[in-house]
């Protein structure tokens, strides 16, 4: 890892704020404390796009007609002015990339909470996730986001080792992607593909993880990516 005084600079790619419908916030927060405990710069990164939709968090349902926009409820996480538009975020201005997980995730970035295997990203979400492992960059993907990187690397006939847990329907389309699926039975396990640099961890694929358990997930998982930066 860089010293102190050039510390690596992670891209921190967010799905908007909130478990059900955007960036799942614990995560999203423990992600950058383990990043800042280990001296690393970063920049939260979100599209300028639509949420897929509003979800009432007391309640879980969607909200009827409401609208959220993916890099506004992002900068809820990432603080005033401090989220950067995908738009023009550039792969060649970091050193890793880092993804938490929440439904988001999987409604904004990609339709896998809808479709599964069969899941459409969206191309410039793509174009980033795929352009770190192209230039052999260090990628950790964290809760449901292995399952974006399963599938930006089964649109580029690659393969590799990650986890989403233990949950038999998840693994089962991973290997339906090409992956290799590496089951874990809690929320502190990782699991590293050296070849790819990707380094997963199940974090609330377990629901009812203790928040310990999260960030000792987490925080094995970024100290795993910036070895490799």
């Amino acid at each position: 890892m860089s010293q102190a005084h050039n510390p690596p600079k992670v891209a921190v790619l967010l799905a908007g704020c909130g478990h059900l419908d955007g960036a799942e916030v614990r995560e999203a927060v423990l992600t950058l404390l383990a990043l800042d405990q280990h001296g690393a710069a970063f920049q939260c990164i979100a599209p300028n796009a639509p949420q897929f939709h509003v979800v009432n968090h007391v309640t879980g349902e969607p909200v009827p007609g409401a609208q959220r926009n993916i890099l506004e409820e992002s900068s809820r996480i990432a603080r005033l002015g401090q989220c950067l538009d995908l738009a023009q975020a550039r792969v060649q201005d970091y050193d890793a990339l880092v993804m938490p997980g929440g439904y988001g995730v999987a409604k904004n970035h990609c339709s896998f909470a809808f479709k599964g295997a069969e899941a459409e990203v969206r191309p410039d979400v793509a174009a980033f996730v795929r352009g770190f492992f192209a230039s052999g960059k260090p990628v950790g993907a964290i809760c449901i986001a292995p399952a974006l990187v399963a599938l930006a690397l089964h649109q580029a006939a690659d393969s590799a080792a990650l986890t989403l847990g233990n949950d038999a329907g998840c693994a089962a389309a991973m290997r339906q992607l090409g992956q290799q699926h590496e089951n874990t039975p809690n929320a502190r396990d990782i699991v590293i593909d050296e070849a790819h640099k990707l380094v997963t961890t199940p974090a609330y694929m377990f629901d009812d993880a203790r928040l310990s358990d999260v960030f000792t997930g987490i925080e094995r998982c970024v100290a795993e990516v910036l070895k490799r930066v």
